[in-house]
C-alpha cells in the first residue's frame, strides 16, 4: 500500500504548469472585457455628442451658424468625455430651420482599441449615432 505522500509526489509542480497554461487565457478575457467597455463608452459618448450637436443646431438662427455650432458642440462633448474616438465627423441636416421642423445631427467616429496590447494589433470600430431636435415652433423668423 502506498502512503499518501508518495502518491502526491507525482503531482508535484502541476499547479505551476496549470497556472502557466491558464494565465494567457485569463489575460485575453480581461482584454476583451476592457475592449467591450471602451466600445460601450464610445457608443454612449457618440450618442451624447449627436444629441448636443442636434440641440445646438436647432437653437441657431441661420443654417451656416447651425452647422458650425453643431460641429463645435460635438467636438466639445467628445473632448470633455475623453473618449477613445478618433477622427470624428459631424453631419448636420438643418431642415431649413423653419419653426416646427426638425434638425438632425449624425456623429461618426472610430473607436481605437490598438493600445490595449503591447503588440500593435489592428483594432478599431466605427461608431455612429443620429439625434434629432425640433426647432421651436413659436420662435420668430430670422
Amino acid at each position: 500500500m502506498t502512503s499518501r505522500p508518495e502518491r502526491w509526489a507525482s503531482d508535484r509542480g502541476s499547479a505551476a504548469v496549470e497556472l502557466v497554461l491558464v494565465t494567457p487565457l485569463l489575460i485575453m478575457v480581461l482584454l476583451t472585457v476592457v475592449a467591450l467597455g471602451r466600445l460601450s463608452d464610445a457608443r454612449l459618448v457618440v450618442a451624447d455628442a449627436a444629441h448636443q450637436a442636434a440641440r445646438a443646431a436647432s437653437l441657431a438662427r441661420t443654417e451656416t451658424r447651425a452647422r458650425s455650432d453643431a460641429r463645435r458642440a460635438a467636438r466639445e462633448t467628445l473632448q470633455a468625455a475623453r473618449s477613445a474616438c478618433v477622427r470624428p465627423q459631424v453631419t448636420v441636416d438643418t431642415g431649413s430651420l423653419t419653426p416646427g421642423a426638425s434638425t438632425s445631427a449624425t456623429v461618426t467616429c472610430t473607436a481605437d482599441l490598438r493600445d490595449l496590447t503591447i503588440i500593435p494589433m489592428p483594432g478599431s470600430v466605427k461608431v455612429a449615432d443620429t439625434a434629432h431636435s425640433p426647432v421651436d415652433r413659436f420662435r420668430s423668423a430670422p
